[in-house]
């Protein structure tokens, strides 16, 4: 089911304000508090709302170097080695992407040596033929999604209710 006006102002209230009760939730958003736990349960369960824990820092756990790190793989062994990528503890996310590369992982690392054992690590997994590392100077965009949320919830409203550009 497509995101509406109201799903869209839910989110964006989830994002704006993630620790407040449900009941706060529904007071302003001024809807009753059954719809609006109706309204979550949907987005969960349509994959919209994922349940996830605290945002944990990398650098404050004594891991401040962030790299991408692309992996060319021998053709057939994709599964193989994601399923092994999911044993290295630094690799915080991995994707199968297109372009140069089939992987492509962001690594959390203590400092550019541990980054360097992380990365022999790696390329000696079986299946893996190849390794290419961009180290992250400064995030320039945080992770959001509020921006989204707004356009979605944007084109949802009737065009008489959309706001003038």
């Amino acid at each position: 089911m497509p995101v509406d006006a109201l799903d869209a102002r839910i989110l964006r209230l989830l994002l704006q304000q993630p620790r407040t009760s449900v009941r706060e939730y529904a007071r302003i958003l001024g809807v009753a508090r059954g719809t609006l736990q109706a309204r979550l349960d949907r987005l969960e369960r349509d994959g919209v709302l994922t349940v996830a824990g605290p945002r944990i820092s990398a650098p404050a756990l004594g891991h401040p170097v962030l790299a991408f790190v692309r992996i060319e793989v021998t053709q057939g062994r994709l599964d193989e080695v994601g399923d092994a990528l999911a044993a290295v503890p630094e690799i915080i996310e991995a994707f199968s992407i297109t372009g140069g590369g089939d992987l492509l992982t962001r690594v959390a690392a203590r400092d550019n040596a541990h980054l360097e054992d992380i990365i022999q690590r790696l390329i000696q997994l079986p299946g893996v033929v190849r390794t290419r590392t961009e180290i992250a100077l400064r995030e320039r965009v945080p992770h959001r999604m509020l921006p989204l949320v707004e356009s979605v919830g944007h084109a949802a409203l009737p065009p008489s209710q959309r706001p003038a550009k």
